[in-house]
């Protein structure tokens, strides 16, 4: 009898274990379990006192090359001392591991562990650091690329509403508005001064989530899974969004959006114009993650991914639209 086909399974953790101590040489007290299923699938690995993060790639979601282009960077990143989660090398000094899984070839990666914990609130002293903290990503990683997606209007806005177009129909007026949005950041991004805007390589997903937090004040950034090409401004709009949406006193988010950009600007100088651009930005990717959620419906959206869910997605969109004064001309 031939097994019937699947398009995501979860491995077990135990046999991971297993394996991974025999890749990586680790002691036979090794154990492994399964953290978090999602767009990829993580496992915390300890032995001993040492922790790592084990990361499976999901199914086709990223190819060896691409994957080997985030540890490009995150060596870079490490090098030069700056806080993130790295990759480890097994005892043959390679990075990837190529797992036989049931519905084919799936991808792992060992990380270092984060040290600390996630915090949903963050103090402005926190926020300068995390400011800082990117600002010397950005530092490193202007005028570089990757072998990745570059981000630019079409990948932010219009192949996400093709996506969430599968799921939803395009007679909602939900849907009806974010069609609109495409065209508009097209024409808000094409009429830049070009010159006054820095490009380099982004992690594109920086919040509070990906991210750990030490009692000494260390912040270690992780979860490079999204990183590609474009203007740097991306990654400080969409930390904004984040921003935004946990302080519900906007005189709050103010506050604290100043000790972020202090910290930042402490390490890279932001221009006019890039600070014009940052609420556009900031729509884009709202935009961009709701089509990130529909592209893994089958696997991990698909029990909130509703009409329900589009409706507030959608408001706080407008809320963000709202406090920026930003008006999408929307066709009749």
């Amino acid at each position: 009898m031939t097994n019937f086909p699947i398009s995501s399974s979860t491995l077990s953790a135990s046999h991971l274990g297993d394996f991974i101590q025999q890749k990586y040489g680790l002691s036979h007290a090794v154990s492994c379990q399964l953290f978090r299923t999602g767009i990829n699938h993580s496992y915390i690995v300890s032995d001993g006192e040492q922790k790592y993060v084990f990361r499976v790639y999901s199914f086709n979601w990223r190819s060896a090359e691409e994957i080997g282009e985030e540890l490009r960077l995150l060596d870079l990143l490490k090098k030069n001392g700056v806080s993130v989660s790295y990759p480890i090398q097994d005892q043959k000094n390679n990075y990837i591991q190529y797992i036989p899984a049931p519905e084919g070839l799936r991808y792992a990666v060992l990380f270092s562990f984060a040290d600390g914990k996630k915090l949903r609130k963050l103090s402005s002293e926190m926020l300068y650091t995390i400011g800082l903290l990117i600002g010397s990503i950005h530092k490193l990683t202007l005028g570089k690329r990757l072998k990745r997606t570059t981000y630019n209007a079409n990948k932010l806005t219009t192949d996400p509403y093709l996506f969430i177009s599968k799921y939803f129909s395009e007679e909602l007026e939900e849907m009806q508005f974010i069609k609109q949005i495409g065209p508009f950041i097209s024409t808000v991004f094409e009429q830049t001064k070009a010159e006054e805007l820095r490009t380099g390589i982004l992690h594109l997903d920086i919040w509070n989530d990906n991210m750990h937090i030490q009692e000494n004040g260390t912040i270690t950034i992780f979860d490079f899974d999204f990183c590609g090409n474009g203007w740097l401004l991306h990654d400080i709009a969409y930390f904004m969004t984040q921003l935004f949406h946990a302080e519900a006193d906007k005189t709050v988010y103010e506050s604290k959006l100043i000790a972020f950009f202090e910290g930042y600007e402490s390490v890279c100088p932001i221009s006019e114009e890039e600070k014009r651009l940052l609420p556009y930005s900031g729509l884009s990717s709202w935009i961009f993650y709701l089509g990130v959620q529909a592209r893994r419906f089958d696997n991990w959206s698909n029990f909130f991914f509703t009409e329900i869910h589009l409706q507030r997605f959608v408001g706080m969109i407008k809320a963000w639209l709202d406090y920026y004064k930003i008006e999408v001309p929307l066709e009749q």
